[in-house]
């Protein structure tokens, strides 16, 4: 498949997108197409066709890969795209629908010498949210994704031995950390078209997974869906977490349920993706209580190998321990740039280190405390309210499910805090009993000043990865005010 792409007429360094469910051939594009010096860009078919269209545009795509669920609108965007010509179809044979070109087809034209693309030429563009509304493409070269690829080997220590379970969306770079890593370590890949509590249940019983990531919406779905219960899922060893803090009443319930290791990792698109990590049996130690791994508990883990974390104040300076600031990282695995976006590229680099715009204290040891994204924070009253410090709070009521607070307006205070609730099937949880909860738990200046109860079958909105989206919940409540919605 590389060498029928290098002989499509399109240039080295050309933008080929992928628009499709998890799958062996989707999986296949991820090396296919860096190897033949062209750039991927994976995405996100959860996205509104004018959302594809942009980010098309923006990255000029070329040849789009589409699979039977997204035939539809890989059809629209090229009619809507000037740059994108050729559409590939990714079912099986040569009867390809009408308007595109069959896999198979053009695998079978390989004919091609490929070239040898060096450590610095781009290999992926990964689109991440803008803090002008619009997505921007984080650039990730070869040199980024090798990078990350021997630091998950090292972390996971994954071997030809291991089964990975792909239910994260493979256009996201939580599910890619391991792709590369675990095909270098000689493992095996396993799919599931997407996620759904009973297939993931079902392919680690079936398949004998030993591997697989999952946020933590993912993992409180699966433990509702009761599965877990009666499936034999003995052959899972390591069950990677990340995107969003898991607290840690649901990190116990799944540790019993699950009954394998558990690794938080923490990272982010700009650093393919990969910062820090938390496993091993300290994080098992956590759980039972002891000292000190159960307040690391609540902590990110320390810098991978090969990576550098630093927290600074809001004058660049190291801030010393336990004082909160802003996350920056520096390693191999940092990204070039953002894709034609020079005044953001100047504003996350910085001096060889990149501005994560996460909030975070360190401990003694090194130890990273995500407390907040910038855009996040609180600050109602001059205080500065971290939500995921509420959100833990909340959390630790029996009947909460999902959760996130956010702030919203207020005359007085210039904003105040607001929780969103999804309960669990068959709970009752009012706005007075929550908040009588928190008030145990947190400071008064803490507290939810209000509270959206709403029942399963009204869930939070969510990412293609499974992450809140918090930025749909806040606009409604700051379209007429002056605060960015970020």
């Amino acid at each position: 498949m590389a060498s029928a792409l290098a002989g499509q007429g399109i240039e080295r360094g050309d933008r080929v997108g992928i628009l499709s469910l998890n799958g062996a051939r989707h999986f296949e594009l991820w090396f296919a197409i860096p190897a033949a010096g062209l750039v991927m860009n994976d995405l996100n078919y959860r996205l509104a066709v004018e959302e594809l269209r942009f980010i098309c545009d923006d990255s000029q795509v070329r040849v789009l890969f589409v699979d039977d669920a997204n035939l539809g609108v890989g059809r629209q965007l090229v009619e809507l795209c000037d740059d994108l010509a050729t559409l590939v179809w990714m079912g099986v044979g040569s009867d390809s629908p009408e308007g595109t070109i069959a896999y198979d087809d053009l695998a079978a034209a390989a004919a091609t010498d490929l070239p040898s693309p060096g450590p610095d030429d781009l290999a992926a563009i990964f689109y991440t949210g803008g803090t002008t509304g619009l997505p921007k493409g984080a650039m990730l070269t070869h040199r980024n994704l090798t990078a990350n690829a021997m630091h998950m080997v090292a972390m996971a220590q994954l071997t030809w031995r291991d089964r990975y379970l792909h239910a994260a969306p493979q256009f996201h770079l939580a599910d890619g950390a391991v792709t590369f890593a675990l095909t270098w370590a000689a493992g095996s890949h396993v799919f599931i078209p997407g996620f759904e509590p009973g297939a993931v249940i079902e392919a680690i019983a079936d398949e004998q997974a030993t591997v697989t990531l999952l946020v933590p919406t993912m993992i409180t779905m699966t433990l509702a869906h009761g599965g877990l219960k009666t499936a034999d899922i003995s052959t899972l060893r390591l069950l990677i977490y990340g995107a969003s803090p898991m607290p840690a009443a649901v990190q116990r319930e799944a540790l019993d349920a699950f009954g394998c290791e558990f690794a938080q990792a923490y990272g982010m698109t700009e650093c393919s993706p990969l910062v820090s990590w938390h496993g091993g049996p300290e994080h098992n130690l956590g759980l039972s209580g002891q000292e000190p791994w159960a307040t690391r508990l609540a902590s990110a883990g320390v810098a991978v190998v090969g990576v550098r974390t630093e927290v600074r104040t809001a004058a660049g300076d190291p801030a010393p321990p336990g004082e909160p600031g802003e996350v920056f990282i520096q390693g191999p695995n940092v990204m070039s740039g953002y894709w034609n976006r020079p005044e953001e590229t100047a504003h996350a680099l910085v001096g060889g280190w990149y501005r994560s715009g996460d909030v975070a204290y360190a401990d003694e040891a090194g130890y990273l405390y995500i407390v907040d994204r910038a855009k996040d924070m609180i600050i109602s009253g001059g205080e500065n309210i971290y939500t995921t410090e509420v959100e833990n709070a909340i959390y630790k009521h029996d009947a909460v499910l999902e959760a996130a607070v956010f702030g919203i307006p207020h005359e007085k205070f210039g904003e105040t805090v607001h929780a969103e609730v999804v309960v669990r099937d068959g709970a009752a949880l009012s706005e007075e009993e929550l908040i009588g909860h928190c008030r145990e738990l947190i400071a008064g200046y803490k507290l939810p000043r209000s509270v959206a109860v709403r029942q399963p079958t009204d869930p939070l909105p969510k990412s293609g990865a499974g992450k809140i989206l918090k930025r749909d919940l806040r606009e409604p409540y700051w379209s007429d005010h002056d605060r960015r919605v970020g």
